[in-house]
């Protein structure tokens, strides 16, 4: 019996098959973009069925610490916290180094918030995060659950689409996008876990289904650099709407950019949150020697650890930022797992990473309050023993790349114009991070996540009304 292929695929047809059922919108993923498209639509009137290749939507979210950054909420605004859209926008744009599509950034930065004051009026329970600034953020603006977990967001979520009556189809893999010779998308055809082949047509088309980061030809194709680093994202993450993209000569945008992380503790796999980063700790290679400004972003740091020697480094921080860092679930994780590592003075640190003592005490000597280092980086105070240490090396965790679109998340062929029913977001479409690993901003995958899928949900019933 031949194995029934699973490879992204394009069928050129007039109609789909006889007797299938059509809806209004079909959702190809499950995760946080798909979902608050389908509540998005639901909760206009707008049937669509939203279909999950995995037996739980949980995407790349999940993995995730569930921060998105979303200015002017009632929640903010609850909290005095002083935003602006056009603050979240600068933010945005200056650490994309201008590469970001301005327009494309300006409506997310509108849609996310809707999203977040529509979500929460339905009974999600954000916070805002406090006592840190994420690198390039101007204020306390990241929205998250009490957990601080993407899990618990997409828990929340999935509930909370159920509830408001988002058919969801999981153990739904798409494999087919059937489209005619006027460009427009008649449905899709997905594979059951029998192996099975099912249809259904629909009017619009929103893929909110996945980058590439899990695709190690793509990966090796497209991010050279972070050929061999470790993938710490959700293995979904195959590059379907990219091979569909080729397919249909759609146009494609930015795609060698990507979030990395310069934390990811090992042989744990877990991560280690920044904060601890924007509140005086360092990063140390295995020659006790620091090697870049930390405060950049957590990004780019996964280029520079992979760069020191056996491509590790050595997160170092004292007693009161290890009790910032327990207050982060990922941090607990990371700690009951064996990652931590605790030194009472220098020599004993020294010994712990491996390197020469005296290169180690010129390192922690230079960490003085309002010193500046040959790096740039300005120290608001000292660490002190006993030390903390977490060893840790470069990851991949998204790709924020993909199809092109326009502000209304309508995906654009070669020429650029809009296909006619075809919406992209999230990480099956080019994001707002600009070029490379050093544009990403803390949150923008969710911000164009979140803001993205209820964006695209707009326009299309926008678009089905007018039909």
């Amino acid at each position: 019996m031949t194995k029934a292929s699973t490879s992204p695929s394009v069928v050129r047809a007039t109609a789909m098959p006889e007797g299938i059922m059509t809806v209004p919108v079909i959702i190809v993923g499950g995760g946080s973009c798909g979902l608050t498209a389908g509540i998005a639509l639901r909760g206009g009137g707008t049937e669509c069925v939203v279909l999950e290749r995995d037996a739980t939507p949980t995407g790349s979210t999940s993995l995730s610490s569930g921060f998105i950054p979303a200015a002017q909420t009632r929640l903010q605004k609850s909290l005095g916290i002083a935003d602006t859209y056009e603050l979240l926008i600068d933010d945005v744009m200056n650490k994309a180094h201008g590469q970001a599509p301005r327009p494309l950034v300006e409506a997310y930065v509108h849609a996310v918030t809707e999203a977040i004051d529509a979500l929460e009026a339905k009974g999600l329970p954000f916070e805002i995060v406090n006592g840190f600034l994420y690198p390039g953020h101007s204020v306390m603006r990241m929205h998250t659950m009490p957990e601080k977990t993407g899990a618990t967001f997409m828990t929340r979520l999935e509930q909370l689409a159920q509830q408001d009556g988002v058919d969801i189809l999981t153990q739904a893999l798409v494999t087919e996008l059937w489209i005619d010779e006027q460009d427009r998308i008649l449905g899709v055809g997905y594979r059951r876990p029998d192996g099975r082949l099912e249809h259904l047509g629909c009017q619009c088309l929103l893929l909110a289904c996945n980058g590439f980061g899990g695709n190690p030809q793509m990966v090796s194709e497209l991010l050279p650099e972070m050929a061999q680093a470790v993938f710490a994202g959700h293995q979904g993450n195959d590059g379907s709407a990219i091979l569909w993209g080729r397919q249909l000569c759609l146009r494609m945008a930015d795609l060698d950019a990507y979030q990395g992380h310069g934390s990811w503790a090992i042989p744990h796999n877990a991560l280690v949150t920044w904060a601890f980063i924007m509140e005086g700790g360092v990063q140390i290679s295995a020659l006790g020697k620091r090697f870049s400004d930390e405060t950049g972003g957590y990004s780019e740091a996964a280029i520079h650890v992979l760069a020191q020697p056996g491509s590790i480094a050595w997160n170092i921080f004292d007693d009161p930022l290890l009790e910032l860092l327990r207050g982060f679930p990922d941090f607990r994780d990371a700690e009951a797992l064996g990652a931590l590592r605790t030194a009472a003075d220098v020599a004993s640190l020294a010994d712990l990473i491996g390197c020469d003592r005296s290169a180690l005490v010129a390192t922690l000597n230079e960490i003085a309050p309002g010193h500046t280092d040959r790096l740039g980086r300005t120290f608001k105070r000292s660490l002190t023993a006993p030390y903390h240490a977490v060893k840790v090396t470069g990851a991949l965790f998204h790709t924020q790349g993909g199809l092109d679109i326009d502000a209304e998340a309508r995906v654009l062929r070669d020429d650029g114009l809009p296909m006619p029913n075809l919406f992209a977001a999230g990480g099956a479409a080019r994001g707002v991070s600009g070029r490379g690993a050093n544009g990403y901003l803390a949150g923008n995958g969710l911000l164009s996540a979140v803001g993205g899928g209820w964006l695209a949900a707009s326009v299309i019933a926008r678009q089905l009304n007018k039909a």
